[in-house]
């Protein structure tokens, strides 16, 4: 019988399977490496047969498989697939520069730099606007609690004393001067609804603290890790520049109002998104109701679809839906060739496949419509640019899909109040963002009041509105109540028009409502709220909102942006039953409402809301147990103070061929598992090719071979297990590997601070504790004089858990 059936290369023996006691060996003449068939022993003890589906051996998962299913696990949590792709050195010196340069302005912003024109809170504590009670966090110490600020007489003399703040710890009181406050204590807020630590800190503990501290820190980097990936993934991506369109200047023209100066500055920087930059854009416009960040998405539309592409604006909600249709409707009413279609759930079968075929064939320039434009059957065309209008209102899984468009699209984000996770990556220059604080010149404040519920004030503030002429939203938090609300006004003004929308209504219902309200013959819509956006309508300048605890504080600012649309004054009544009753965070959320009142305070009460919810799930999993160790602000300042040091731990990967494996493993291949696979020459070669282009090659090429012909034999999974060593010492910087007695070295030019965050990482404690760092060498020491077949399973253990625990560091 012959080894190969099918082999594409000749051998220079004619080889057959003699006596068990013969021995033999492969002379091909596109020679594997020499420890592929060194020799080969029939009669040997580990047999296999042919077997299509992949047996695992006794207890369990083997160890190739349990690091196969780690790696594709860390990579799925980053949503970059099974590419694992590599840049090489200069690539990744460019594209850091560019990081580098996006960091500073949220360096800046972290450090109170732009504070005064900004109008933005630091991150650290503000003594005076501490309440006793009040957790923080002491840089060196730990959490504690803020009981007073005293001033303590030091020396004889009006001069002789100086402010202290006392804080209480675990275990006793300490005081600190008012002066170093600022420098060393931070706010202490967590992502949950509790802002409440489970322990203070000792102050005769130090220890324990930094333990904490060490676990956040070791948080931190990881998600700078996955932040660089994040951001380099996008700079990888490419796309022809748009060209500038010949009619903009008349497109534009068109627009009835006087831009601000962060309107043109928004026009600009989209304009240079798409029309001189390679990568796909990924934009966020931040400006309050009615700052026209709408004309901004329209000039991006204008652009795209000139170019014959087509556009996309995804909404919330059908009323918000409704009023985009009609803008960009109006706005393109002068380019005919233009065709624009909208599609929602509240449309006929017929309609929305009708819809679905055009947008198929291309007959649709620009789609506008709610979360159903996400679902998988509708083909788009060409699809060039994704308008999204407030992201905070889709679910988790339309905001997934909407992170996988960003991969292949260019994105403009639209968003009074952005979520703390969007806000975040802006702040972090991992995401491009124009901020429009400017108001119209028209604009008032909206005078806003929170006030315990009393039906008379409730009243009285409904008779004001309605004795000038104007209208009145009333919001409640859940369509239960709407009626008993309705009928409780009725009483009182029994010839005003009053209705309800919700929901739960039928479309048609919802939007003869709206429609009406809109024109003025209902006085008083009673709603939930549905019409958190999309309306604007001049004349109502009064909205009465019920229970606002139930709200969140986006929510609250967006409806509080339905009034106030013109010169008139206009008014915000945001009632609670009983504060007893309220959670801090609550309390918080309601402060920060009454205290961001002006125009344009919409970004800031953003970053108000992610100091006091925290930045929340970024990449998939809850952060809260690692930002419960040290609390928001100073997680956060960690966070970007390692974002700036980030080439201080960069892994400069190697040529695979550069490494050196100088352990003496020979594994013998039974003449029976020979006998069964096709062409075991050019499998080999197959499998030295995957070894050498990356990790996920060699993962694909060890799942098809376990697919085709069964779980292998030891010495085939030896074979393997050398071919991961060497790849996975490439990519971690390795360039040699031997072993001197019991201990195993592995040169590598990585720092000591990069194997100490990669030491940390480690889940095994045995792996962790025998491992250490001369410098030059990562060391190994094994406790027993192991055959090297088991000295290159414990080596690639090893290597496995470095590799998985900080998989992105090899990308750069």
């Amino acid at each position: 019988m012959a080894i190969s059936r099918h082999s594409p290369i000749a051998l220079p023996l004619s080889l057959q399977f003699p006596s068990h006691k013969t021995r033999f060996v492969f002379l091909p003449l596109r020679t594997p490496p020499r420890w592929f068939f060194r020799t080969l022993k029939a009669g040997s003890t580990s047999t296999i047969t042919p077997s299509r589906t992949v047996s695992s051996p006794a207890g369990g998962k083997d160890d190739i498989e349990l690091l196969n299913e780690r790696i594709r696990k860390e990579h799925r949590k980053r949503g970059d697939g099974n590419t694992g792709s590599t840049m090489d050195r200069d690539e990744a010196e460019r594209y850091m520069g560019m990081v580098r340069e996006q960091q500073q302005r949220g360096l800046q912003k972290l450090r109170g730099e732009e504070q005064k024109q900004l109008g933005g809170f630091g991150y650290r504590v503000d003594p005076c606007q501490l309440q006793p009670g009040d957790y923080v966090v002491h840089r060196k110490v730990g959490i504690g609690k803020f009981v007073k600020i005293q001033h303590v007489v030091t020396g004889e003399g009006p001069s002789g004393g100086q402010e202290y703040m006392f804080i209480e710890y675990a275990d006793g009181m300490a005081k600190l001067p008012v002066k170093q406050a600022g420098r060393l204590l931070y706010r202490y807020n967590l992502s949950n609804e509790t802002k409440k630590p489970k322990t203070l800190s000792k102050l005769s503990d130090p220890v324990s603290w930094e333990k904490r501290r060490t676990k956040g820190k070791l948080a931190v980097q990881k998600m700078v890790v996955d932040l660089m990936e994040l951001y380099l993934h996008r700079l990888k991506l490419k796309r022809p520049p748009y060209p500038k369109p010949l009619g903009m200047e008349e497109f534009c023209a068109h627009f009835p109002y006087e831009p601000t100066p962060d309107q043109k500055q928004a026009f600009i920087d989209v304009g240079r998104d798409l029309t001189e930059r390679e990568t796909p854009m990924d934009r966020l416009i931040c400006g309050d109701v009615g700052f026209g960040k709408t004309e901004v998405a329209l000039r991006a539309i204008f652009c795209v679809v000139s170019a014959g592409k087509q556009a996309m604006l995804l909404a919330p909600t059908i009323v918000l839906v409704r009023q985009h249709f009609e803008v960009i409707r109006e706005r393109f009413s002068n380019y005919p060739h233009i065709r624009i279609g909208l599609l929602s759930r509240f449309q006929t079968k017929g309609e929305i496949q009708e819809y679905i075929s055009m947008i198929k064939k291309g007959e649709l320039d620009i789609i506008i419509g709610t979360h159903t434009l996400l679902g998988n059957r509708i083909p788009y065309n060409n699809l060039g640019l994704l308008v999204v209008d407030e992201e905070q209102r889709f679910g988790v899984k339309q905001k997934e899909k909407i992170a996988s468009l960003k991969t292949s699209v260019d994105v403009l984000t639209l968003s009074a109040t952005p979520i703390p996770r969007t806000l975040y990556l802006a702040l972090t220059g991992f995401r491009d963002a124009s901020l429009i604080s400017t108001p119209p010149p028209e604009r008032v404040p909206v005078k806003t009041e929170v006030l315990a519920y009393s039906k008379d004030k409730v009243m009285a503030a409904i008779r004001y509105e309605l004795n000038r002429g104007g209208q009145v939203y009333y919001v409640l938090p859940r369509i239960t109540g709407l009626e008993e609300v309705k009928a409780s006004i009725e009483s009182c003004y029994p010839d005003v028009s009053i209705a309800i929308a919700h929901g739960r209504q039928k479309p048609k219902e919802i939007e003869e409502t709206m429609s009406s309200f809109a024109r003025g013959e209902i006085k008083i819509l009673v709603c939930t709220n549905i019409v958190e956006s999309g309306l604007d309508i001049k004349n109502a300048n009064t909205i009465i909102i019920q229970d606002i605890q139930y709200f969140g504080m986006a929510q609250l600012y967006q409806l509080r942006g339905r009034v106030g649309r013109s010169d008139k004054e206009a008014f915000a009544y945001l009632f609670y039953h009983d504060i007893t009753l309220m959670k801090d965070q609550t309390y918080d959320k309601l402060a920060a409402i009454e205290q961001y009142g002006e125009l344009g305070q919409g970004f800031h009460l953003a970053e108000r809301d992610m100091g006091i919810r925290g930045f929340g799930n970024i990449f998939g999993e809850q952060q809260t147990g690692d930002v419960g160790n040290v609390g928001t602000d100073l997680f956060f300042e960690m966070l970007f103070e390692s974002l700036s040091k980030v080439e201080e731990n960069r892994i400069v990967s190697v040529p695979y061929q550069n490494v050196q494996l100088d352990i003496d493993v020979a594994p013998h291949l039974p003449s029976d598992y020979i006998n069964v696979l096709e062409n075991p020459v050019e499998l080999m070669n197959d499998a030295e090719k995957a070894s050498e282009k990356n990790i996920w090659s060699l993962i694909e090429f060890t799942e098809n071979l376990r697919r085709q012909y069964g779980k292998e034999p030891y010495s085939m999974e030896l074979i393997l297990k050398k071919l991961y060593v060497r790849r996975m010492a490439a990519d971690l910087g390795i360039t040699k590997i031997s072993k001197m007695n019991n201990t195993v070295y592995m040169a590598t030019s990585m720092t000591k601070k990069t194997f100490k965050l990669m030491r940390d990482s480690v889940a095994s404690d045995v792996r962790r504790s025998c491992l250490s760092f001369d410098g030059s060498h990562i060391k190994g020491q094994i406790s027993l004089d192991l055959p090297n077949e088991q000295v290159l399973s414990w080596i690639f253990q090893c290597l496995s858990e470095l590799y998985a625990a900080l998989p992105a560091f090899v990308k750069y």
